[in-house]
């Protein structure tokens, strides 16, 4: 159990921040790679479908290859962490002592005398010593472990989220604006997911927004320049 009676809210928000940082990340990798496979059709072709039917096709493939890694990487960590609570039920059930001094010891060395460390390990197991021993000892909450289904479906609508806006973006300008046009919104895009993660992250916004905008900048470029070389060649 926690001692103090602000953590368990700041751990929340701790979380939530987390999850939110995630998904601006999430974003921004829908649209890096959705920008340079749209601009890398555009260089080879201005007819509309074929940019669409990329544009389409890298969203959903994209999204459903985030999703999948999410939600594998999450299931190992639930399994893992699952697996961490089960073996301490277990030596909690075979030894209740060992287990008691443990916690004590715990205590101890966040700061507490042996009395006050003792007392609190006591009156913690009395009360609900799995509970405790998985706070303190794991850092875990049992009723709160990450579910791979969230998370998996919270990183395809990052996704699809960020590729939208570079999807958009190239389809509604005529044919001779597309590249600028997308170029200029990505750019704004990248800067303004740069700074808000940065932000969320408590670090200064001004490395991460140059990182992402030079990041997306090379990658439309370099896309666009294969896709000239190589519709000029098939043509």
């Amino acid at each position: 159990m926690s001692t103090h009676p602000g953590e368990p809210h700041d751990d929340a928000l701790s979380g939530r921040l987390n999850w939110l940082r995630a998904g601006v990340l999430g974003a921004n990798d829908g649209i890096v790679s959705t920008a340079g496979l749209v601009v890398g059709v555009a260089g080879a072709t201005t007819s509309t479908g074929p940019i669409l039917t990329a544009g389409v096709a890298g969203l959903v493939a994209g999204a459903v290859s985030m999703a999948l890694g999410e939600y594998v990487s999450v299931s190992s960590q639930r399994d893992t962490e699952r697996a961490l609570l089960e073996k301490e039920r277990g030596e909690l059930a075979d030894f209740p002592e060992q287990e008691l001094a443990e916690l004590t010891e715990l205590y101890r060395a966040k700061g507490l005398s042996e009395a006050t460390a003792r007392q609190v390990a006591r009156e913690l197991t009395d009360s609900d010593a799995f509970a405790a021993h998985a706070d303190v000892e794991l850092h875990l909450d049992p009723d709160e472990l990450t579910n791979p289904w969230h998370a998996a479906l919270a990183s395809a609508v990052a996704f699809t989220t960020g590729s939208v806006l570079p999807l958009v973006a190239i389809l509604l300008p005529p044919p001779g604006a597309r590249v600028p046009v997308t170029f200029v919104v990505v750019v704004a895009a990248l800067a303004a997911t740069g700074y808000l993660s940065a932000r969320l992250g408590g670090a200064r916004p001004g490395r991460a927004v140059l990182r992402l905008v030079l990041g997306g900048a090379v990658a439309m470029a370099v896309t666009y320049g294969i896709g000239g070389l190589v519709g000029t060649a098939v043509g």
